[in-house]
């Protein structure tokens, strides 16, 4: 499958509408788009799936590795890949946008804020493409799309000052309906404010469908995954799939999963890993499902302070409570883990009591608390990790923890802040929350797996 990064100059220059407007320019000519995004991001993503009707991939080199990437790249399907960018080109020490366009060898289509500059438009490019070899990166940049461009002379003139070895692929229009509302934690999610349909394709008339497929390629074969252990694989990022065999049915455990607009922050390949081995069921707190009959939970972050006065009278958390209690396994990533807290204080000052299953508060603070690629090492054997196992993941969250005296911790932060700066990882019975979102090439959901299935046979006798 052939497919272009999509990178920006910078955060805020229109990096998800672009993708978007290309996604929906070959939704137009008839092509099926995989699209994906660099880096840990569940939002944007939401926004490619809605547009290009299919989940979107996440494509992140500390969270991965790069046989990782490369296999979760061609675990898409479609006639052609748009992978959208973090940050700026160069940005990020963990997994830049030029850092997983190298690993892909894909070329990458630059997208310059062109709405006050012309010829500038092209020298910014050039300096883009020429600090490539300065910044050690054997990448790409086959040209440009102009976002907030007029057309006419506007265009023309962009155009007419590239280089000749950096290509025009057309121009976003300046359109006000082409924005989408953010708030903490960035934009809004797709299937709460997706972009003007008439605006979005307007926009998409004005790109060249026909360069991009030209300058496209596939990115190399992924190697195959070959035997490594657990702890191998969180560090390299391959997740050994081909050493996995399907249980029988009988001996599959039944794992719920959270799913509603407060619970919304999982990766596609979690859901995909856990139902290679397991039964997965879905439930939403919010409609007030009652918790279905399961071996192991797992509550995906979200915006729990969104909803929490609806999560406070929830039949599904009151549930969790008592299920928790009786060691039913429940691992709980961010908005998870706050909701299974003591209570948590919205940013209004309003304190909600939650499930109480991990001894915490929680309170909603105006400025973002931790926003990094984490390490943690394990400190003791728990739902994702053997004793000294290390796991990568990912943090981005407004909240701040507050934990009892009594409170134990599973994992010693050797990068990112967790929950008090040194560690993350709260336990109590069986029940893990953690601030790090984890992906499955960790081989946590692995590890969470093995320990619903020990769990399950002890209650069993």
């Amino acid at each position: 499958m052939n497919g272009v990064v999509l990178a920006g100059t910078q955060s805020g220059v229109g990096k998800t509408v672009a993708t978007l407007a290309i996604i929906q320019a070959f939704n137009q000519d008839g092509y099926r788009v995989q699209p994906a995004k660099a880096g840990p991001d569940f939002i944007d993503p939401s926004h490619h799936t809605a547009i290009a009707e299919c989940p979107s991939r996440t494509l992140d080199l500390w969270l991965e590795g790069v046989d990782g990437v490369r296999r979760n790249y061609y675990r898409g399907s479609g006639d052609f890949c748009v992978v959208e960018g973090v940050m700026g080109l160069y940005d990020g020490d963990c997994s830049s946008t030029a850092m997983v366009a190298e690993a892909l060898d894909i070329p990458i289509i630059l997208v310059v804020d062109a709405k006050a500059g012309m010829e500038s438009v092209a020298a910014t490019a050039h300096g883009f493409r020429s600090y490539a070899s300065h910044a050690g990166r054997d990448i790409d940049i086959a040209g440009i799309l102009a976002q907030r461009a007029h057309g006419g002379r506007h265009a023309e003139g962009i155009r007419d000052a590239l280089p000749d070895e950096i290509r025009y692929f057309g121009r976003i229009p300046p359109q006000s309906s082409l924005s989408i509302p953010d708030r903490h934690l960035g934009l809004e999610m797709g299937s709460e404010s997706p972009l003007d349909t008439e605006a979005l394709t307007a926009a998409a008339e004005t790109i060249h469908t026909e360069q991009i497929i030209s300058a496209a390629r596939a990115p190399p074969r992924p190697g195959a995954p070959s035997g490594e252990t657990q702890s191998q694989s969180s560090i390299s990022g391959a997740d050994s799939e081909s050493n996995i065999t399907p249980n029988a049915e009988v001996s599959r455990p039944c794992i719920a999963v959270a799913d509603d607009s407060a619970f919304c922050f999982r990766y596609p390949a979690t859901l995909e890993r856990l139902r290679k081995r397991a039964h997965v069921v879905t439930f939403s707190p919010l409609a007030d499902d009652p918790l279905p009959t399961c071996d192991g939970v797992y509550l995906p972050g979200g915006y729990p302070e969104l909803h929490a006065a609806a999560l406070a009278e929830s039949q599904a958390v009151n549930s969790l409570t008592h299920r928790a209690a009786d060691g039913l396994p429940v691992l709980a990533e961010c908005g998870g883990m706050m909701t299974l807290a003591d209570s948590l204080t919205t940013t209004d000052g309003n304190t909600y009591e939650m499930a109480g299953v991990l001894p915490l508060g929680v309170q909603m603070e105006d400025r973002y608390q931790a926003l990094d690629h984490v390490e943690l090492r394990a400190d003791h054997s728990t739902l994702t990790a053997d004793a000294g196992e290390v796991r990568k993941g990912h943090e981005f969250h407004y909240s701040a923890a507050t934990v009892d005296s009594d409170a134990q911790f599973a994992f010693t932060v050797e990068r990112g802040d967790g929950i008090d700066g040194t560690h993350d990882g709260v336990f109590e019975y069986q029940t893990l929350g953690t601030y790090c979102h984890l992906h499955p090439a960790s081989g946590a959901f692995d590890t969470f797996l093995k320990r619903v299935r020990s769990w399950r046979h002890q209650a069993r006798w």
